[in-house]
């Protein structure tokens, strides 16, 4: 086994709230304070949804955007500064195969990924005159995680009550290596998830009619699910 030849001092652990926005010039100064550099951003916080537009609070919808969306272009802005001042860095945000497709029951959650995805492209041809900060989109499907457990429902105040099996999603670890791999290949954006949502995925770039009829024949099935607590 290898020994890791981290020390103390290479290890910084900072409580981060995305919504409390006012934080994070002062979180991004103290990591700069403690390291002198910040190499890499990953923007991996957020929450899902699972529940129909029709019976949802439009405050869920508020939250959502506050969380997923506001909250990470909100600590981008902070790195960003420190970035462009040292014309190097990356920043890889985890957004989602939603990003780029719709589905039901995930309205809110999709609405945000796609902001994201607009966003970051877009900042992406801001950034012309420095060629070496790299934006990175990563895009998962299913994977293991708490997600489900902490999704957001009809209305604030309630949780989701089954989160079901987890078992056929991706493995935590192969996303992580996938990401890191694309992170260090300085990819635009990958697509992270196994068959039949990598499949889905093609054809929504490709052949978004199929994609179209696919989804409301799926889609009508999942809620139906989702309607009888499966």
């Amino acid at each position: 086994l290898e020994m890791s030849s981290l020390s103390e001092k290479d290890i910084l652990v900072l409580r981060l709230d995305l919504t409390d926005r006012s934080s994070h010039e002062a979180a991004t100064n103290n990591v700069l304070k403690h390291f002198g550099k910040i190499d890499v951003l990953v923007n991996n916080g957020g929450r899902s949804q699972r529940s129909l537009f029709v019976d949802t609070n439009l405050d869920v919808y508020t939250a959502i955007m506050e969380l997923n969306y506001l909250g990470t272009i909100s600590l981008t802005k902070h790195v960003l500064n420190h970035m462009i001042q040292r014309k190097k860095g990356k920043i890889v945000t985890v957004s989602s195969v939603m990003g780029i497709m719709g589905a039901p029951l995930a309205s809110g959650y999709c609405a945000s990924k796609h902001a994201l995805q607009g966003f970051f492209n877009s900042l992406r041809t801001e950034l012309t005159d420095y060629p070496e900060i790299s934006i990175i989109n990563i895009c998962p499907g299913p994977v293991q995680s708490k997600i489900i457990q902490n999704v957001f429902t009809e209305n604030l105040a309630k949780s989701i009550e089954n989160s079901g099996d987890q078992s056929h999603k991706m493995p935590t670890d192969r996303c992580v290596r996938l990401t890191l791999v694309s992170t260090a290949n300085d990819l635009k954006e990958a697509w992270v998830s196994d068959h039949p949502y990598l499949a889905v995925c093609y054809l929504w770039q490709y052949a978004p009619t199929w994609a179209w009829w696919l989804m409301n024949r799926m889609g009508k099935r999942r809620i139906q699910n989702f309607k009888s607590g499966v």
